[in-house]
């Protein structure tokens, strides 16, 4: 489960976490129980990244649903 902490992180800070975190894991000289705290918070963080692409994702969509309709309702543009 994500924290207050996390979900109030935006996308670009979560993503430049989990390079941070990606990147010290590739790098090894980690102690086991290190290594499974940067996998914990690895996999939290890219929930939140999941969450804030999905979000935009939605957006998105509803956006171009929403022309579309418009499209629908109006008519062909001039021409």
């Amino acid at each position: 489960m994500t924290s207050k902490v996390d979900e109030a992180l935006g996308y670009e800070q979560a993503r430049d976490e989990l390079i941070d975190v990606v990147r010290r894991l590739e790098a090894g000289g980690t102690t086991l129980e290190e290594s499974l705290a940067l996998w914990e918070r690895g996999e939290e963080l890219a929930k939140v990244c999941r969450r804030w692409l999905e979000g935009a994702r939605a957006r998105l969509d509803a956006a171009l649903a929403e022309e579309e309709s418009q499209e629908k309702d109006t008519g062909p543009g001039p021409e």
